[in-house]
């Protein structure tokens, strides 16, 4: 089964499972366009959700982006913070007033 996302105005409204034979007989009234979407992500960086933007340009499904601080990567399309997330094995939550990860206790 192949899976798509229903894209209206850039934005992702739904996403279904169907075989590509559906949208052979599949009669649509709603504005948008279905474009397929991978869980595995081989194609079009990210699965498509519900709030996602597809970029057209990019070819690519984007996720909402978390915080105003966070800085979109081109290459993978996922938005990331501003400084790395530490690698100390312990726990931490994005703090937006400091713009820095705070330890989770």
């Amino acid at each position: 089964m192949a899976h798509f996302a229903k894209v209206k105005n850039k934005i992702v409204t739904k996403v279904i499972v169907a075989e590509q034979d559906f949208f052979n007989s599949f009669v649509d009234n709603e504005a948008g366009e279905w474009i397929e979407t991978f869980k595995d992500r081989s194609q079009r960086k990210n699965y498509a959700s519900v709030g996602y933007t597809y970029d057209k340009d990019k070819d690519a499904f984007i996720p909402p982006k978390p915080y105003p601080s966070f800085i979109l990567n081109e290459d993978t399309c996922i938005w990331e913070a501003p400084i790395p997330y530490p690698s100390d094995n312990l726990f931490y939550k994005w703090n937006e007033e400091t713009t820095s990860w705070d330890l989770v206790e």
